[in-house]
């Protein structure tokens, strides 16, 4: 069985389908974006998370063709260019969906029809290039756990994880998860623990102030993410916890895997991300109920920034590498997208 995530963006003659990951696993619904406004303001509102919004903003570019078409190919190109920034702009933590913008931009061409149809062979260039991409990091990853034991993950979902989980029940390993319940959205609840479940990976869900006690009882033989982005001297951006999470599995001995398909060449240090601040408010409720009086504030990080000296390996499409080493990636040259 496939995970429903896996696949949670369509394009259609109407626009681009998102599957609403923020009522996901209580209720499948697919919301309509008919233009890259709407995708940009979709992936701004966390309607998709995770792989989610490189694949929406791929298909999102292709609207932007489809509203340029009847433009001369200079005027249709910054048309394109200026949707995707936009989109860029939505998160800009994540660097991929920057790669996913060039990934469409690089084979637009002409006007028209020819228009259309390039930028959706780009997109679908893209497409192919991170599933692929994603499966042999997974591999990688799969590779450094043990035969049998405990992975203690943090807001992880799609294909970073369906891949690692495939290709560790391919060669035989028997692995079980603990899932943070990635707080105030709980991503890791209702996302990451559900995707394992229905992998028929044995599951087990814990509150975020958890991690460091259940690394402490050695049950946990590592701590898997995935990244945002890395930085090229091995800063890893995630999701805000994973700090926490990587100092104490280092105090504890648990080693920390961070999966990313490649580091980021234009990101040389952590002062190089900008790091999303949501509205504090966003803290203050969970699944639309208010968890905290009027009287307080919120603030909410949407990222936080773990130092290479946590970090024990950052896995790739191209191998495992230490932080410290981890510009050797582009030894082999340049990753396409």
């Amino acid at each position: 069985m496939t995970p429903v995530l896996a696949d949670s963006v369509r394009l259609t003659d109407a626009g681009v389908e998102i599957l609403d990951r923020r009522e996901f696993p209580f209720r499948q619904r697919w919301l309509l974006c008919r233009t890259p406004d709407e995708v940009a303001r979709a992936i701004e509102d966390l309607v998709t998370q995770s792989s989610g919004p490189y694949f929406a903003t791929l298909y999102a570019m292709v609207l932007a063709a489809r509203e340029a078409a009847h433009l001369r190919p200079h005027a249709a190109r910054a048309h394109l260019e200026q949707a995707g920034a936009k989109l860029i702009n939505a998160r800009a933590t994540n660097n991929h969906l920057r790669k996913a913008v060039a990934a469409v931009l690089a084979q637009v061409s002409g006007s028209g029809e020819e228009l259309v149809a390039s930028a959706l062979a780009g997109a679908h260039a893209g497409d192919s290039l991170y599933r692929s991409r994603s499966q042999a990091l997974g591999s990688h990853a799969a590779s450094l756990l043990p035969a049998e034991g405990g992975v203690l993950t943090h807001c992880w979902a799609d294909l970073y994880l369906i891949e690692l989980v495939s290709a560790a029940q391919r060669s035989g390993k028997r692995l079980r998860f603990f899932c943070t319940e990635t707080r105030p959205y709980l991503q890791g609840a209702r996302l990451t623990a559900e995707t394992l479940a229905e992998m028929n990976v044995d599951t087990t869900l814990i509150s975020d102030g958890m991690g460091a006690a259940v690394m402490q009882s050695g049950e946990v033989d590592a701590l898997v993410t995935a990244a945002d982005r890395v930085t090229m001297d091995g800063h890893v951006v995630n999701k805000i916890g994973t700090l926490g999470l990587a100092v104490a599995a280092s105090a504890f001995g648990v080693p920390f895997h961070a999966l990313v398909q490649a580091p980021d060449q234009l990101a040389r240090g952590a002062a190089d991300v900008p790091i999303e601040y949501r509205h504090g408010d966003e803290v203050l409720h969970t699944l639309g109920q208010r968890t905290a009086s009027t009287k307080v504030r919120g603030l909410y990080p949407a990222f936080d920034v773990t130092p290479p000296r946590f970090v024990s390996t950052i896995v790739t499409d191209r191998g495992p590498f230490e932080p410290h080493r981890i510009a050797e990636y582009y030894r082999e040259g340049e990753a396409n997208q």
